[in-house]
């Protein structure tokens, strides 16, 4: 491991240990990633920088990091809309490779039901090009 990468993962790790807050918002993950959340009407934006600890061995960003934040998307959206929820089938496509840059993921409905809900996910790289394509079946809880 090279010494940026040992860097940026020792920040990284700081950064989620920062607090003992394990709740929609400010998890563990969400701080260790760096992600940022925020709403509009029915949707839920979770924004970022992909950085080398986050890469896979070809130095593009890790399918399951990226499925991860498209999920996180997802699940924050459904507990701010309507009620927490667990992921019951997520299913991702992955288009675009995505390098050390700034992303961002939306998560937003295709039909809100009683007790269960069908979100879809976009991450978009930098320069606006769709990087990965989520939907989802949640079980509201």
């Amino acid at each position: 491991m090279n010494n940026e990468i040992r860097s940026i993962s020792n920040k990284m790790h700081e950064r989620g240990l920062s607090s003992d807050k394990q709740e929609f918002g400010s998890f563990y993950l969400l701080r260790f990633l760096g992600a940022k959340i925020n709403f509009e009407p029915n949707q839920c934006i979770v924004s970022l920088e992909s950085v080398p600890p986050m890469f896979n061995p070809q130095g593009t960003l890790h399918g399951g990091i990226i499925t991860t934040i498209m999920d996180i998307s997802m699940g924050h959206l459904i507990k701010n809309e309507q009620s927490a929820g667990t992921t019951l089938e997520l299913k991702v496509n992955f288009m675009s490779a995505i390098k050390h840059e700034k992303i961002k993921c939306v998560g937003s409905f295709l039909k809100k039901g009683r007790t269960i809900s069908t979100l879809d996910s976009k991450l978009f790289r930098e320069d606006g090009k769709l990087a990965a394509y989520a939907t989802s079946t949640w079980k509201i809880l």
